[in-house]
């Protein structure tokens, strides 16, 4: 297998256009929920999500948190929390059964800009929420549990454009029913390779041997992490070489011999690079958190 690096390379007209769209949508609410991966609680976050909000309150979902140990995760909870003076909560679409606590938060934090339209003489409406978040975080499936049992659209609002469609959630919420995508600006490669790792990151920007390769090297510096990849392939070395050749994961090959061509099998490592990034995003191999909390801790 080549040696290369992986680099992710970003497109400045896409997130141009990305920004574009989503501070359309959230000029038209009064609350953002931000949904981040619960593997990557600060990697799949936005840098300058402050700069993009500007002052709207915002709730913090950490999201598959099935995919991740619930005491490490209770750490983090508490460091963003601190950190951000947001409200967090850990969910799983799978479950979800948070959703009576997201519905009290959301109606806590619109309140106040509630309160400063009724004293201009405005009627009471309820709370407008958009759900935001890098690609593949699991906007959709949010969305999705939140209007699960209330399907009324309830159309445009006064100077929103006609694509977008309200949903109420509750007598005191209406949701916008499509997500707003924060675009992938950053330079550090480090969290890129971490959102590729989960899959937040087109296909089409990396090769997925490289990926592979660079989530067993990251993986490999956490012990108890490294045993739980080697117990589930039953390999003693984390090589995509070597868990290759335990699956039986092999192509045909040819060798130049003095006496003529002889036929022989090496390691199909593009079929076992597709395999490990399929279990670790399943869950298959173990419950991870890809991010070190002591990096962060001021």
């Amino acid at each position: 297998m080549k040696k290369d690096k992986l680099h992710i390379h970003w497109y400045p007209g896409h997130i141009a256009k990305a920004e574009r769209a989503l501070k359309e949508k959230l000029n038209l609410v009064d609350v953002v929920i931000e949904v981040l991966d619960a593997r990557l609680p600060m990697s799949s976050s936005y840098n300058d999500i402050k700069k993009l909000l500007g002052d709207k309150p915002r709730l913090l979902l950490l999201n598959k948190s099935d995919l991740v140990e619930k005491e490490e995760l209770k750490s983090w909870v508490k460091l963003i929390e601190e950190q951000t003076g947001c409200p967090v909560l850990a969910v799983d679409t799978k479950s979800f059964k948070c959703m009576p606590q997201i519905e009290k938060i959301v109606q806590k934090l619109s309140e106040p800009r509630i309160q400063a339209m009724m004293a201009k003489g405005l009627l009471r409406r309820p709370a407008r929420v958009v759900v935001v978040g890098l690609p593949n975080v699991g906007k959709s499936s949010i969305i999705n549990k939140l209007t699960r049992s209330t399907k009324t659209k309830v159309g445009a609002k006064a100077g929103v454009t006609r694509q977008q469609q309200w949903v109420r959630i509750n007598p005191n919420i209406d949701l916008l029913d499509t997500p707003g995508i924060i675009p992938m600006k950053q330079e550090d490669q480090m969290k890129a390779k971490k959102l590729a790792f989960v899959n937040s990151v087109s296909e089409n920007a990396y090769s997925t041997e490289i990926v592979a390769k660079e989530l067993l090297d990251i993986v490999s510096t956490n012990e108890k992490y490294a045993q739980a990849f080697k117990d589930f392939y039953k390999v003693d070395e984390l090589t995509i070489d070597k868990i290759a050749l335990k699956r039986n994961w092999i192509k045909k090959g040819k060798i130049q011999l003095e006496a003529g061509v002889q036929s022989s099998f090496e390691p199909d490592t593009e079929r076992c690079a597709h395999y490990i990034m399929k279990d670790f995003r399943d869950g298959k191999i173990g419950k991870f958190i890809l991010d070190n909390i002591e990096d962060y801790k001021i």
